[in-house]
């Protein structure tokens, strides 16, 4: 999907200023728990249980993320650098005006999540499942997706950017004003006729023939 005047139009990036924070003093999340104006820095909130909890205007620095809950919770305003872990649990969480940068992650459980205003730059995140998310202003830059699951999400003016996307499924998902033009690797695994509404390069297209073909039901002999 373009515009009029044949242009995509950009994501909107998040605008993060955070204001002066008293460091984290310690101790476990709690359900529904409020956080404001906090930094964690490499704080193991492994196995945490945090569902339902709202964090604004917070950083989390360095932090172990292994087993988190973190279910519906509601990341705003905030910074996420350099976090690590295994199945963590964002399960139905909003994600407004935050930014992720070189986390290394495997397992992430966003299904259901909304985010609005994300970038997500540098790292590494393994088996993502964003199935059933909404995305809307969100950018991936400089990072590496593998296996990725965005089946029947709904993105919309989504950027991908000098990124990776290795084994990426689309089944199912909705796309409008989406740009993969600047992607550096671009594998599709399952879903690659749910690209309308998308942007791509004629490299792109040329790579992406023979499984567009097969979707056709074309036979290409020479």
């Amino acid at each position: 999907m373009v515009r009029k005047d044949g242009k995509t139009k950009a994501a909107r990036r998040p605008q993060v200023q955070l204001p002066e924070l008293a460091a984290w003093p310690g101790g476990g999340l709690e359900p529904d728990g409020d956080y404001d104006a906090l930094e964690f820095t490499d704080t193991d909130l492994a196995g945490e249980e945090g569902t339902g909890s709202r964090f604004m205007d917070c950083a989390l620095r360095g932090c172990a993320l292994d087993g988190t809950r973190l279910e519906k919770a509601r990341l705003l305003d905030s910074v996420l650098e350099g976090v690590r872990g295994v199945g963590t649990d964002l399960s139905g969480a909003t994600l407004r005006d935050v930014e992720l940068t070189d986390a290394r992650l495997g397992g992430t459980q966003l299904h259901g999540a909304v985010l609005e205003r994300v970038l997500v730059r540098g790292g590494k995140i393994d088996y993502l499942n964003l199935r059933k998310a909404r995305l809307r202003d969100v950018v991936f830059e400089g990072c590496v997706l593998v296996e990725a699951d965005f089946g029947d999400a709904v993105l919309e003016r989504v950027e991908f950017r000098d990124c990776s996307l290795r084994r990426v499924d689309f089944t199912g998902a909705r796309m409008t004003e989406v740009d993969l033009r600047a992607v550096a690797e671009l594998d599709i695994a399952r879903g690659v006729e749910r690209l309308a509404g998308a942007v791509i390069s004629p490299v792109q297209l040329t790579e992406l023939a023979p499984a567009l073909a097969a979707q056709l039901g074309v036979r290409v002999e020479s």
